[in-house]
């Protein structure tokens, strides 16, 4: 279904002046009163049975699960009287059965009155779907679609589509329009009043799909992922409660900025976090070499790490002999064999195959034991045989105990051991920039020679005589993560959604795996958007990583954020991307672009900003990493109060970003502060101009004083 305007036989009804409109108003607006007062009365319930809930619970356990229960309740029924409580109303014909003659109203939360009759539907209750998707050409039962008008919480105006006429506005409505355009300052706003058909279907997936959205800038793909949890959570509440929802962004400075849409929906318990909050099982004191750190990115380190594990289960030389009492309990090598056999069988994760392998060797010692004693014995008897010396020092030479950060500060520290580890899977050069060392000749046998000692350096790997003395770095994290998910079964939850997806590395996406193996996925991206030097250029190969190869992949490309005028300057840059991704086109024609050469940039930059000051909105400065303190210094002696990406609750209106911080981010006004520096600064430079460029939300300033990067200065179609 297009998101274009479709045709309009008849123009729908506008709020207008004449006494039987305001009085409509007026109807609205004491509905909204009334809407508002009952919201109250529930949150007041809610208090007081919060208040009172140790008092009627049975017992301890009871009472902090009620209390649980309940605060969460008064967090969902919190009401911020500037954000509107409905935004649109449905009023049913005579073709719905089921809501023939009926008129709801729908808004963020579910809010009745004292005798439980609905004031306003949840808009994601399966009647709501009608406000989304309803068309003159399928009006869903619907006579009238009503949507309305806020400023600030007040309700202004109201504008009516009869579809049983064949009246529709589409995206020609002027409240849908100035909701969209609506300048911002400050955390992202959901976007229930604004979904289009195209994304409510994305929304309202099934929880049992995974799907991955390859979303243009300014299509709205990170409010369908966010949207799309808060209807998974309205739809299977108990269900995702216990195995819970998690958002993966890419920095906190994102997640500081998209937190606020959930709560504003009522949802306040998904939990949100990098990779890098996932990966936190040391300190990260090192930077690899970029070489380096591609390397330990490879999905060939998967199995690398894979057979470093196995390497370490042996075979049984000797039987196993136990004394109890006056008892010899003895386990020959022959079932000793087969119990290792077995278990290795059972590809279980390595801890648990090591306490498996335990219990079956005091099974074997119960039923020598229930033979000769004809009873059974004890679970202090059971646990004190698993603990036993001899048990032990079988499970030590058979399989023993190993923690993430020993196995690869061993396979770092020791050639031999990453040799047969990455036996046709790395190249010796490759093996030798893992271990720190310069390439090496192979010896007779194949494999390196030599031995780094104590302190070699691994990439910027610093490795000391153990595991904590070694000195991490944020790829080994990612590695020490792929360890712990071979030792030990990690948690998971029951559904992820993942932004800004392009850049994740095969390892990274397997981290998000391990945590979504039996639940779905939402991902988000825009390949053309994709900065890392291991970035994604095809999804399938991503998804595969991901434990979800046949998920389904929907482009989005019609932009409702980002002006025509904006984007086609950005798409410039496409054709050297190299990337085969649609390009977005823009719903918008109202945004300004400028583009300006300069001599002194920073003194530019203090006008402009000043000039944008004029107007409504956020004001974005976005420039290479290396001058954003000395933009800040300009604007801070020019008196204009600014703010970085660690202040995400500032009320100042103009943030300085570094350009390598702002995927993800938007602003009313951005100015773009030497585009050439930002491309020479990284090697994908391109992309990340084109993530910074598709920053603006209404208007775009570019300064610069070098020559524009090529693509720019030649305006191709593609």
């Amino acid at each position: 279904m297009s998101l274009h305007a479709r045709p309009v036989p008849q123009p729908p009804q506008r709020q207008q002046s004449g006494p039987d409109l305001d009085d409509e108003l007026a109807a609205e607006r004491a509905h909204l009163s009334n809407s508002r007062a009952a919201l109250h009365r529930m949150r007041e319930r809610a208090e007081a049975l919060f208040a009172t809930g140790d008092k009627v619970a049975g017992d301890a356990y009871t009472a902090e699960q009620l209390g649980r229960h309940l605060a969460r309740r008064v967090a969902e029924l919190a009401d911020d009287p500037r954000t509107p409580l409905f935004f649109g109303r449905l009023d049913f014909g005579d073709a719905d059965a089921e809501h023939s003659g009926h008129r709801y109203h729908v808004g963020r939360r579910h809010v009745t009155d004292e005798q439980g009759e609905p004031l306003v539907l949840d808009w994601r209750a399966p009647v709501s779907r009608s406000f989304y998707r309803a068309s003159a050409r399928d009006p869903q039962g619907l006579a009238v679609r009503r949507r309305f008008g806020f400023g600030n919480g007040v309700l202004t105006s109201f504008e009516d589509e009869h579809l049983d006429r064949g009246e529709e506005l589409g995206t020609a409505s002027r409240i849908l329009t100035a909701e969209i355009e609506r300048p911002r300052v400050g955390p992202m706003r959901d976007i229930v009043a604004t979904i289009q058909p195209e994304q409510d279907e994305l929304v309202r997936a099934d929880l049992a799909a995974s799907i991955c959205v390859q979303g243009a800038p300014g299509t709205g793909k990170t409010a369908v992922g966010l949207h799309r949890a808060a209807y998974l959570l309205y739809l299977h509440r108990e269900r995702l409660r216990r195995s819970k929802v998690l958002v993966v962004g890419p920095n906190r400075a994102f997640l500081g900025y998209i937190a606020a849409v959930l709560p504003a929906l009522g949802e306040v318990e998904v939990e949100q976090a990098t990779v890098e909050d996932l990966v936190d099982r040391v300190a990260v004191r090192a930077v690899d070499p970029p070489a380096v750190a591609t390397l330990k990115h490879d999905a060939r380190m998967a199995e690398v790490l894979r057979r470093a594990v196995d390497a370490y289960v042996g075979e049984p030389t000797e039987p196993t002999v136990v004394s109890d009492g006056s008892f010899r309990w003895r386990i020959g090598l022959e079932p000793l064999h087969r119990l290792v056999r077995e278990t290795r069988e059972e590809a279980l994760p390595y801890a648990v195959g090591r306490e498996r392998i335990r219990a079956r060797v005091v099974g074997l010692l119960q039923r020598q034991a229930e033979a000769r004693r004809a009873e059974s014995p004890s679970d202090a008897w059971l646990r004190r045989m698993g603990r036993s010396k001899p048990v032990t020092a079988f499970l030590d030479a058979v399989w023993p105990a190993l923690t993430p950060d020993g196995l690869l500060h061993a396979l770092l520290a020791d050639p031999a051991r990453l040799a047969a580890a990455a036996d046709g899977l790395l190249t010796p050069d490759e093996q030798a920039l893992l271990a720190g060392q310069p390439p090496v000749a192979a010896g007779t046998d194949g494999r390196p020679t030599g031995t780094p000692g104590a302190g070699a350096v691994s990439g910027g790997t610093r490795l000391g005589r153990t595991p904590k003395a070694t000195r991490w770095t944020a790829a080994d994290a990612v590695l020490l993560d792929e360890a712990a998910g071979l030792i030990e079964r990690p948690a998971g939850y029951g559904h992820v959604v993942v932004d800004e997806a392009q850049d994740l590395s095969p390892m990274q996406c397997r981290v998000i795996a391990r945590r979504s193996e039996h639940g779905s996925l939402t991902l988000l991206g825009d390949l053309a958007q994709a900065t890392a030097p291991w970035a994604a250029t095809d999804w399938r190969v991503s998804l595969r990583h991901l434990g979800k190869p046949d998920a389904a992949v929907v482009p989005l490309t019609v932009g409702f954020r980002v002006p025509a005028d904006v984007l086609a300057f950005a798409n410039r840059l496409l054709p050297a991307l190299a990337v085969d991704v649609p390009p977005a086109e823009s719903l918008r024609r109202d945004g300004a672009l400028g583009v300006r050469t300069v001599t002194d940039l920073a003194a530019a930059t203090v006008v402009e900003v000043r000039t944008a000051l004029t107007h409504e909105g956020s004001i974005g400065v976005i420039a290479a990493d290396d001058a954003v303190d000395g933009l800040r210094a300009a604007l801070a002696e020019a008196g204009v109060e600014t703010a970085t990406a660690d202040d995400p609750e500032t009320a100042a209106r103009v943030i300085v970003m570094p350009a390598t911080l702002v995927k993800g981010l938007e602003y009313d006004h951005v100015i773009v502060v030497e585009p050439a520096a930002i491309v020479a600064a990284e090697p994908r430079g391109l992309h990340r101009l084109y993530v910074v460029l598709t920053r603006a939300v209404s208007r775009l300033s570019v300064l610069h004083s070098a020559p524009l990067p090529a693509p720019l200065d030649q305006p191709t179609g593609r």
